[in-house]
C-alpha cells in the first residue's frame, strides 16, 4: 500500500523548498505509520500513524531499538537479509510481522530506506509501514469460501477435485491394493420441495442434509456439494466393496428420515451411485462420471436406493452425437439469441448497462441449457467460434440500442479462458469491431478470476490492450476462484462482480454480511467499481446499497430478456425514473 520513499539529493533539495511546517502536518496526518531512527538504529521519531497501528506512544519507544516490534516469527537470518538489502541499495521494501503493544501479531508492508547526507554517510533510517490486518482477514475468509460451499459449509466442488487429485497421487504412489469409493449422491423430488415450499426451506432441508452425512463420516473421508441438490462423497482406504454397500444403506436411512423445517416434516430420498478406485477409474474425473452414471441408473430403476457402476453404464453417446451435430450446425448458421440482463446503479437510479447471455433453442433437441453447450463447446475447442458469434451478436445488439435511443447502455460480454488464450484474441475481437463499424468504449468484457490468474505477465500485456482499444474490464463470479485482492491489483481492472453466493445469505449471516462490506470498501479503494450480482428481494438491495454497492443486478430488477423486452423495460425505466439514460 505504501509506495518507495527514497531520500536522496534532489529529493533533499525539492523538500527544502516547502515550509518546515507543511512537511511536518504530512507527517502527522499521513495513512501510514512512519518511525525515523538516528544511524545508530535508535528510534528517535515516531508519527500518529505508528501510534495508533503498534499502540505504542512515542514517548514509550523513542530511543528504543525498532526490535521492539519484533514479533518472533521470522528467523534472524532473515533480519539479516533485510538490513543487508538496505546497506548495499539503501532500501528495503516487503511484508513483515511485527507485535503490537498489546502483544497481539500483524502482518504489514513495510518500506526502510537509508537517509544520507552530502558526504554519502548514513545519517538516519526511515521506516514506512501499513497495517495489512484487514486485507489478510477478507483474504483468509476468501480463501476459505473458494473451498467452501457457503450453504453447507462442506466442501465446494473445486475443494472436492483439489482433494480427491492429491489422494489418488499418492494412491497411485503406493505398490500395495488401495481402494477408494466414490459416491455421487442426487436427492429425489428436491425440486418439488423448492417449487412448493419455497428456496428457503430447500436451503435449510440441503444443510440438514449435508449435516446428516458428516454425521457418518471419518476424519479422512471427503464430503463436498458439487451443485445444487448433488453431493459427492469418498470414503478412503476401503478394505472390500461392501464397505461401500453398507455406508449406501445406511446413508438412505439416514437421508430419508423426516427433516423437521418450521414445526412442519419434510419426507425426501436420494439416489446414489458407486465408482470403485482403482477398478472404475484411476482419475477423478473417471470416478466421479462413473458413479455419476450410476446413480441416473439407481434413479431410473426406482429411487431411493444405490446401485454399482458397471460397464454397460456408458455415456448416452445419442445425445452426445446429437448435439455435437447440431452445435457445429448453430455456429455454421448463427442460429443463437442473446439475452441481456439490465445492471442498476445505485446512485442515479439508471440503467447503467447490461450483460449479454446466449441461449440455444434447438429444433431436435429443444431449449439446450448453457451448462450443457458451453462446457462441450470448451471441451471441443468450439467455443472461440461460439465467443465469435457472441461478440457479432452484442455488437448487433448494441446497434438496436443506439437506433432505439439508448447510447448509453454499454454491454458486457462474458469472454471465455480458451477464447482469451488464443494468441489471435485481440485480432479477432478487433475484426469483428471494424466489420460492424462500432467502438470498444460501448462494451464491457467479464472474465473470470481463474483467465486473468493464467500466465500472469501475458494476461497484463492482453489486459492492458484492450484496455487501450476502450473496453471495461471486470472480474466476474469473484469470491469463487483465487479472490485475492491484492493480486487483482496488478491487473488495469474496472469492475469487481461479487458472485451470487455471497449475496444469497447476506441477509441472515452477519459474517457473510461482513466480508461482502469488507470487499466493496477494499475496492473502492482500489478504484474498482462493484456489481453485485443475483439480488433477488428488497432486503439484499437495501443491504447493498447501506455498504456503498455502486451497481445491483439480479431478478429484484430483472431477469436476462430478449432485445425487444429489453428495449420495453428501459423505456418504461425512462419513464418511471424520469430522465434520459
Amino acid at each position: 500500500m505504501s509506495g518507495i520513499f527514497t531520500l536522496d539529493d534532489k529529493k533533499m533539495s525539492l523538500l527544502s523548498r516547502y515550509p518546515e511546517n507543511l512537511i511536518q502536518k504530512i507527517f502527522e496526518n499521513v495513512s501510514e505509520g512512519i518511525m525515523i531512527t538516528n544511524r545508530d538504529k535508535k528510534i528517535i521519531g515516531v508519527n500518529p500513524a505508528f501510534e495508533f497501528v503498534t499502540g505504542y506512544k512515542s514517548e514509550e519507544v523513542i530511543g528504543m531499538n525498532p526490535s521492539v516490534l519484533q514479533s518472533g516469527i521470522h528467523e534472524l537470518s532473515f533480519y539479516l537479509e533485510m538490513w543487508k538489502t538496505i546497506y548495499e541499495t539503501g532500501i528495503w521494501q516487503g511484508e513483515i510481522w511485527n507485535r503490537r503493544k498489546t502483544g497481539d501479531v500483524y502482518p504489514e508492508w513495510l518500506t526502510i530506506v537509508s537517509v544520507k547526507d552530502d558526504d554519502g554517510n548514513v545519517t538516519n533510517y526511515c521506516g514506512i509501514f501499513s497495517d495489512l490486518s484487514e486485507r489478510k482477514i477478507v483474504e483468509n475468509e476468501l480463501e476459505r469460501r473458494a473451498l467452501t460451499d457457503s450453504l453447507t459449509d462442506v466442501c465446494n466442488r473445486f475443494a472436492f477435485l483439489e482433494r480427491m487429485n492429491t489422494l489418488l497421487e499418492s494412491s497411485n504412489a503406493v505398490s500395495r491394493g488401495v481402494q477408494h469409493a466414490v459416491f455421487f449422491l442426487d436427492l429425489d423430488r428436491f425440486k418439488q420441495v423448492n417449487d412448493t415450499l419455497g428456496h428457503t426451506i430447500g436451503d435449510l432441508l440441503l444443510i440438514e442434509i449435508a449435516r446428516r452425512i458428516q454425521a457418518l463420516l471419518k476424519n479422512k473421508d471427503i464430503l463436498a456439494r458439487y451443485g445444487g441438490d448433488e453431493f459427492v462423497i469418498t470414503l478412503t482406504n476401503i478394505v472390500h466393496p461392501r464397505e461401500a454397500a453398507k455406508f449406501a444403506e445406511e446413508l438412505v436411512r439416514a437421508i430419508e428420515e423426516p427433516v423437521v423445517i418450521h414445526d412442519q416434516e419434510i419426507f425426501v430420498s436420494t439416489s446414489l451411485g458407486i465408482s470403485i478406485f482403482p477398478d472404475d477409474g484411476t482419475t477423478t474425473e473417471e470416478l466421479v462420471n462413473r458413479a455419476d452414471k450410476a446413480m441416473s441408473y439407481s434413479k431410473k430403476n426406482g429411487r431411493n436406493g444405490y446401485a454399482f457402476y458397471f460397464d454397460d453404464l456408458k455415456t448416452d453417446s445419442k445425445r452426445v452425437l446429437l448435439l455435437d451435430s447440431e452445435l457445429r450446425k448453430a455456429i455454421e448458421n448463427q442460429d443463437f439469441q442473446l439475452h441481456f440482463q439490465p445492471k442498476i446503479c445505485m446512485k442515479t437510479g439508471k440503467v447503467s448497462g447490461v450483460e449479454a447471455l446466449i441461449r440455444w433453442q434447438n429444433e431436435k433437441l429443444g431449449f439446450v441449457s448453457p451448462a450443457e453447450f458451453i462446457p462441450y463447446a470448451e471441451e471441443t475447442g468450439l467455443i472461440i467460434p461460439l465467443s465469435e458469434i457472441i461478440f457479432e451478436k452484442a455488437c448487433e445488439g448494441y446497434k438496436q440500442l443506439v437506433a432505439a435511443g439508448f447510447p448509453k447502455v454499454p454491454i458486457a460480454i462474458n469472454v471465455s479462458s480458451i477464447h482469451f488464450q488464443q494468441q489471435n484474441f485481440l485480432e479477432s475481437i478487433q475484426l469483428i469491431l471494424e466489420k460492424n463499424n462500432t467502438s470498444a468504449q460501448n462494451f464491457e468484457i467479464e472474465m473470470t478470476e481463474r483467465t486473468v490468474m493464467n500466465s500472469a505477465s501475458e494476461t497484463v500485456s492482453k489486459l492492458v490492450k484492450l484496455k487501450q482499444l476502450g473496453f471495461k474490464l471486470s472480474i466476474d463470479d469473484f469470491g469463487t476462484g483465487y479472490s485475492s485482492l491484492s493480486y487483482l491489483v496488478r491487473f488495469p481492472l474496472d469492475v469487481l462482480k461479487i458472485d451470487r453466493s455471497f449475496i444469497q445469505q447476506i441477509c441472515s449471516l452477519d459474517d457473510k454480511q461482513a466480508i461482502v462490506d469488507a470487499i466493496i470498501q477494499m475496492s473502492h479503494r482500489l478504484k474498482m467499481k462493484v456489481v453485485a450480482e443475483g439480488v433477488e428481494t428488497s432486503h439484499q438491495e437495501a443491504i447493498l446499497r447501506e455498504m456503498g454497492c455502486d451497481y445491483i443486478q439480479g431478478f429484484y430488477y430483472s431477469k436476462p430478456l430478449p432485445m425487444h423486452e429489453l428495449l420495453d423495460f428501459l423505456q418504461f425505466w425512462e419513464v418511471e425514473h424520469q430522465g434520459r439514460f
